[in-house]
């Protein structure tokens, strides 16, 4: 059944954009438009397209896709790329059908990134590409190919994940997809091809677990209470035991520095309960008490200075107290800010409130005292 002369333009249009960045492995933001403007804009890697022009792009792209899926089954199971390997020509028919499904999948999941039978495709297709050339016998060329598709595919998701579309950034089905590409890029990793991706990476382990989690509050910024992006970090930190050989990787994943990171996203949003979450999931699997300690005083040090009162801070205090060994202190540094707060006597008793509550009230009594302090010294 044919298309419009419409739907095919927006096709193109969105295909060569898709196509354009494969050559280079670019991250795209990209951004629904009101209707007066448009219908598609592009300055650089920013992409605009009003929703309008993407309906259109997701008929023709729809079609072709299940055309060419019906006509060629078996083509994810990567059989296909080994005619690929020794004659990569532009005008071959396996290349071309290789771009239309490939530019077909990436525009039906812009327009509905829950369309499962487009995203499992590409898993398959993935696969496919892991398990024959994956394998330790695999030549340089193939295994070059390999590295650059895994690459090519968590650019993608980090170009649906980091843009400021209505449902991408909060979407289980492209968190699932991107845990799914990064494993197979762990199993490269400890596989023979882990010379040949650190020296295209050139960072360690450490760094792409940092690349993650800048992703994650990304994702964060754009869509308040993402639970789908820091489930998808605490997934992968999961995993890790069982992906990595070298078990210090693994442990320095949950260091200080990962901690860090996370408590300047915290207190740039502490409104977010789904962040404070997260930071008492590391806090719980570091065995370093200091860091649990210095951490927790961090955030009061926060509150107390700028007088926050919401419960998702307070909330997380609560909780990472509450932690065997956190927030241990020495006589010493009850004395010490911010602690000297909420270890003085008279806010020893937090009266009938308890958890959350019970810090909120100690907070607001030290600033009220705080105040009468500050008056009395004017006066």
């Amino acid at each position: 059944m044919s298309t419009p002369p419409d739907n095919d333009a927006a096709y193109h249009d969105l295909a060569h954009i898709f196509s354009a960045r494969h050559q280079d492995n670019r991250v795209l933001e990209i951004e629904i438009l009101p209707p007066g403007l448009g219908p598609l804009l592009q300055d650089g890697d920013s992409i605009g397209i009003t929703k309008k022009h993407l309906v259109q792009a997701f008929v023709t792209a729809r079609r072709i896709f299940f055309d060419a899926s019906y006509n060629a089954s078996d083509f994810h199971d990567a059989s296909d790329y080994e005619d690929l390997c020794k004659t990569p020509r532009d005008g071959h028919p396996v290349q071309r059908q290789r771009d239309d499904l490939l530019n077909a999948t990436e525009i039906i999941l812009l327009f509905d990134c829950e369309h499962l039978t487009a995203c499992n495709w590409r898993k398959k297709r993935l696969a496919g590409l892991v398990k024959r050339y994956g394998s330790a016998d695999a030549d340089q060329i193939r295994r070059e190919m390999l590295i650059r598709e895994l690459d090519t595919e968590l650019s993608l998701m980090t170009s649906y994940l980091c843009s400021p579309l209505h449902r991408h950034t909060k979407s289980p089905t492209l968190w699932n997809h991107r845990l799914m590409v990064l494993t197979r890029v762990l199993d490269v990793r400890n596989s023979e091809l882990a010379e040949s991706f650190s020296q295209r990476e050139d960072k360690g382990l450490q760094e792409v677990i940092k690349k993650e989690l800048s992703v994650v509050l990304r994702s964060g910024e754009l869509h308040p209470r993402n639970y789908y992006a820091f489930n998808y970090v605490r997934q992968l930190l999961e995993l890790l035991p069982e992906t990595c050989e070298d078990t210090k990787d693994a442990a320095a994943l949950r260091g200080c520095s990962v901690i860090h990171l996370v408590l300047d996203w915290c207190l740039a949003h502490p409104s977010d309960i789904s962040g404070w979450m997260f930071t008492l999931y590391l806090l719980e699997t570091v065995h370093d008490e200091q860091t649990r300690t210095d951490s927790i005083a961090r955030v009061l040090r926060f509150a107390v200075d700028v007088g926050w009162e919401g419960e998702s801070l307070w909330t997380f205090v609560d909780l990472a107290k509450r932690i065997p060994g956190a927030g241990t202190l020495t006589k010493d540094q009850q004395c010490r800010p911010p602690w000297d707060v909420f270890a003085a006597p008279f806010l020893s008793d937090a009266g009938p409130e308890k958890g959350w509550k019970a810090w909120l009230g100690r907070a607001r009594a030290a600033w009220i005292a705080g105040h009468m302090a500050d008056n009395r010294a004017d006066g």
